[in-house]
């Protein structure tokens, strides 16, 4: 009975029906087991599958899992904010295509996703869509005609060891490895009630304040992205500004490393995550940010719990300066005056098209010393693209965007 009783819940909450959900043992186990499923189910269709770039570590280890056992995989591109295109997708979908994955909302940046576009279209060529909605499904319910829904309970203040997973009906589906009677065959083993219970319940409770709470933690984080970059200098805000999770900001900050920045910032009582969230442990570079196309050094992502006081954010902006500077100053960098001292040699390629942006830069690199820097003022779109290929390309830094008055300044720094 409590099973039921709680699967009834968090099947409103997600706003399918209750037959459809299972219960697993992680959010991660919720993935693998949707897309193994899905894709044995479908595999007369054909074996190709759609993920974006920026998806959960889970998602993209079952990519590469696909890959090494003869299927094809197609990673769509996100843009500098993290976000797809639905045209992407789109183009990205083949008569074989099985199964096409994207995340709700990012689980390192917090730029949500067009879900419910990208279901359409998924819908329209009889493709499902599996979407990883860990990040969001304590916010509200993701809207649009998804096929598949991943969650985990530890996202939105529940229990570790509790994820969902959701089956539309008419979804071909098989269930991989050994199954048994229980969670419709979709999750084997004995469920754990209690846990499972305190899952529901506190969805149901996160629920009940999220659209009051979210106002609040938007605040606060419009307050975090404003006041970093005026107080911190050399620091690169990212994702959506807009279109985004309520409680999380994300952003970089040049000649910064980010494990030591974390210590600093712990001893002043605050824990701040860096490097990839799917495996912090490591602090290995950010796939998601890689993925941006930004500035991934002295990375630092914050988030808000529901509840946290505007006061623990005002001391969190009083103490980052000091704490980078104190990292940049162990590490040798660059004082912010010898900064402003050392211009950066400036490229005018306002209305020019493509390639002559990046003609023009690689014209002028030459004439700037090794760390010194080239700002290329420039209105065409492609240039946001070109550049960066043309400093990985060359083995030089690529700073990142900044506003300009016309246009966009793309700022290349030389490295040899």
């Amino acid at each position: 009975m409590l099973l039921d009783a709680a699967r009834e819940a968090a099947a409103e909450a997600v706003g399918c029906r209750a037959d459809e959900l299972v219960f697993t043992s992680s959010g991660t186990r919720a993935v693998h087991s949707g897309i193994a499923g899905t894709l044995a189910g479908r595999r007369r269709v054909g074996r190709h599958l759609i993920v974006s770039a920026v998806e959960h570590s889970s998602v993209l280890h079952s990519a590469d899992a696909h890959e090494a056992e003869g299927g094809t995989v197609t990673q769509v591109a996100v843009d500098r904010a993290g976000a797809v295109a639905v045209a992407s997708y789109a183009d990205a979908l083949r008569p074989d295509t099985a199964l096409a994955c994207l995340q709700s909302a990012n689980h390192e940046v917090g730029t949500e996703q067009p879900v419910a576009a990208v279901a359409e279209v998924c819908r329209e060529a009889g493709v499902p869509l599996l979407v990883d909605a860990a990040q969001s499904l304590g916010w509200g319910p993701v809207g649009g005609d998804w096929s598949l829904l991943t969650a985990s309970a530890h996202k939105w203040g529940g229990p570790s060891g509790v994820g969902l997973l959701v089956v539309r009906k008419g979804v071909r589906f098989a269930a991989q490895g050994p199954v048994d009677e229980r969670e419709s065959g979709r999750a084997a083993g004995f469920e754990n009630i209690p846990a499972i219970v305190a899952a529901a319940a506190s969805l149901r409770a996160v629920r009940a304040e999220a659209a009051q709470e979210a106002v609040r933690l938007r605040e606060l984080t419009d307050r975090i992205r404003a006041r970093v970059p005026r107080l911190v200098p050399d620091v690169e805000v990212v994702g959506d500004p807009v279109r985004r999770l309520p409680g999380v900001v994300t952003f970089s900050c040049l000649y910064v490393d980010g494990e030591a920045l974390l210590h600093e910032m712990d001893r002043a009582g605050f824990s701040v995550s860096s490097g990839s969230s799917c495996t912090s442990s490591t602090l290995t570079p950010s796939h998601v940010l890689k993925a941006m196309g930004v500035l991934s050094e002295g990375n630092v992502r914050v988030s808000l719990p529901a509840g946290t006081p505007a006061e623990d954010v005002e001391r969190f902006l009083d103490v980052l300066p000091g704490a980078v500077a104190a990292v940049r100053e162990k590490l040798g960098a660059p004082t912010p005056s010898t900064a402003v001292e050392e211009e950066a040699l400036v490229v005018d390629a306002l209305g020019k098209r493509c390639p002559v942006p990046v003609i023009e830069l690689a014209k002028v690199i030459g004439e700037v010393p090794v760390g010194g820097t080239v700002r290329v003022l420039s209105d065409d779109e492609a240039a946001r693209l070109d550049i960066p290929a043309w400093c990985a390309m060359r083995e030089q830094e690529y700073v990142g965007e900044e506003p300009a008055e016309r246009g966009s300044a793309y700022v290349v720094r030389r490295l040899s």
